[in-house]
């Protein structure tokens, strides 16, 4: 194996010379190749996520596998591969018509929808990017591309540790190593994705065949090997806050004292994405019986899709105290997680989180299918579901008190400083609630510290839209890495950016026209009680691949079914 890891990591050292001479426009080629790559491997792709997620082909929840693995990489590929022909014919990947001011005299640029297609696939949804306090319209339009405003630089060579839960997020991670670093990149799949080795390689053909990446498999000792190796400059991971700091500083005693003291063991540049503990915080309001099942269905969802193995799960669930529907809403909530699908529990260490959160949590209930909820928390209480992420099926129900923007600061204190990471919080409010409470509102989504925060939708909606940076809110460090350092995704290459906010409808079609939405979006495919999301996301890979308004009855007929 040793010899194989030096044979490429020569090959890369070659290939990152040459890089150099690969114009814009071949570059942007190679991308759109990725993008069509990523469609036609889709069906092999996904037979291969269930066999290592041991998820029978025949589920529902095979719908999970199309919409997180090959649909983001190949809208990412394709949006990469826009921003480069922008680049190479001497404009900005976007114009000065999607920036505008918000909170705190940001700037912000409408990264979606973006196209009529993403109007009708997922109306009603929208989001921004809030650029950090201080950057000017000018300032991104001039710094847009990042390392292919000077493409010429190399980056050297990246490692990338790959994730084991996302099918999706080591290609991903891969792509923006080399687009927006010019790094060439040496991937490491996790041993749970071992898998997709073969769906990888040929997604990242055009790549690989530029001299640019190699994908390999393996390890911890593999991992290591390519970490300490000296043609490496720099490490990627997605992962843990713990796999992170055992990089920087190392294992055991020694380690800690390292990070105590601020002295890194590791001596290249590190970037991460990091997982964390987060919240979904509901707003009071007037719901009807429907709006509390389909929001309970809406909040199992963002802790159940996958099994729950996320890094974006919603692990803490922010209800007022005092709210008068209160019961209603968990009533519910405990219904739809008892009626979701069971599927095996194939994160390795899963069966002994759930334990450790049982064990430590008097007020643990045992739920259908293994799951674990956590109710009648309160904030201050140190609960260990604050600070641990259990990347397991357990969801924990906190009671804040207050009413109006009493509670909503009580709810964003919170999160903010109880609440271990800061990768994503979610908000679920009634629009006529939100009206009410005008600049307030506002003024809450701004006080929250989290690198993408999703309004009546999931925050993995901003994971699945191509343009949105994906990461942490900024400010982590070494030693307080929270989330983690830097952004990915981010297809159109901004610089600066401090968080996504995404917009959803609080109802789904045909009811949405009664808050004053009028989106044609029905229940979302990746709501875990979806009954046709295999088949519409399947139908909705196949669309993005070669869009068509003929295609588009068979899939509107599919995704209103669910």
């Amino acid at each position: 194996m040793l010899t194989d890891l030096e044979a490429a990591l020569t090959e890369l050292s070659a290939g990152v010379e040459k890089w150099p001479a690969v114009s814009l426009e071949q570059r942007a080629a190679l991308l759109h190749q990725v993008a069509v790559a990523a469609s036609t491997t889709a069906p092999d792709w996904v037979a291969a996520a269930c066999r290592a997620k041991q998820l029978d082909s025949s589920s529902s929840l095979v719908g999970e596998e199309w919409l997180s693995g090959p649909y983001p990489v190949a809208m990412n590929a394709a949006t990469l591969s826009h921003t480069l022909s922008s680049l190479a014919s001497g404009s900005a990947p976007i114009t000065p018509g999607e920036l505008g001011a918000g909170p705190g005299g940001r700037t912000t640029v409408d990264i979606f929808p973006a196209s009529i297609w993403d109007r009708l696939l997922l109306s009603g949804f929208s989001a921004k990017v809030w650029m950090q306090p201080g950057v000017t319209p000018a300032d991104v339009l001039d710094r847009a591309g990042l390392a292919q405003l000077d493409p010429t630089r190399s980056g050297g060579i990246s490692v990338v540790l790959g994730a084991g839960n996302i099918t999706s997020i080591a290609v991903l991670d891969t792509l923006y190593e080399v687009v927006a670093h010019n790094r060439a990149v040496i991937l490491k799949l996790n041993p749970v994705m071992a898998e997709m080795l073969p769906s990888a390689v040929r997604v990242l053909n055009p790549l690989i065949q530029a001299g640019m990446v190699r994908v390999v498999t393996g390890g911890t000792d593999v991992g290591r090997a390519l970490v300490e190796h000296e043609s490496v400059t720099h490490v990627h991971i997605t992962g843990s806050a713990q796999s992170h700091d055992a990089i920087v500083f190392g294992r055991g005693d020694k380690g800690d004292a390292r990070r105590a003291s601020g002295k890194p063991l590791l001596t290249k540049t590190i970037s991460s994405e990091l997982g964390g503990v987060s919240p979904t915080i509901v707003v009071p309001g007037r719901w009807s019986k429907r709006d509390l099942r389909f929001q309970a269905e809406h909040a199992a969802t963002q802790r159940l899709h996958n099994g729950g193995y996320n890094c974006i799960a919603s692990q803490v669930l922010v209800v007022p105290a005092e709210w008068d529907q209160k019961d209603a809403f968990l009533a519910a909530l405990r219904a739809e997680i008892d009626g979701a699908p069971s599927r095996p529990a194939y994160y390795p260490g899963s069966d002994s989180r759930m334990a450790e959160a049982r064990s430590t949590h008097a007020s643990a209930e045992s739920r259908a299918n293994g799951r674990l909820l956590l109710p009648g928390l309160t904030p201050g209480s140190g609960a260990a579901v604050f600070r641990t992420e259990y990347f397991s099926p357990v969801l924990a129900v906190v009671e804040v008190p207050g009413s109006g923007t009493d509670y909503l600061r009580a709810a964003a204190s919170f999160a903010n400083e109880q609440l271990v990471g800061t990768l994503g919080a979610n908000v679920i409010v009634h629009p006529r609630r939100r009206k009410a409470l005008g600049a307030d509102f506002e003024s809450f989504l701004e006080s929250l510290r989290f690198g993408t925060i999703g309004v009546n939708a999931w925050t993995a909606v901003g994971y699945l839209t191509a343009a949105a940076p994906w990461g942490g809110f900024p400010g982590a460090t070494l030693t307080d890495v929270e989330s983690g350092i830097g952004v990915v995704h981010n297809a159109l290459l901004l610089d600066d950016t401090e968080r996504t906010v995404v917009d959803g409808p609080f109802r789904p079609f045909p009811r949405s026209v009664l808050t004053g939405q009028p989106t044609i979006t029905p229940k979302p495919a990746w709501f875990v009680r979806n009954r046709t999301a295999a088949r519409t996301a399947e139908l909705l890979v196949r669309f993005v691949a070669a869009p068509g308004w003929r295609k588009l009855p068979r899939l509107f007929a599919s995704a209103l079914r669910g």
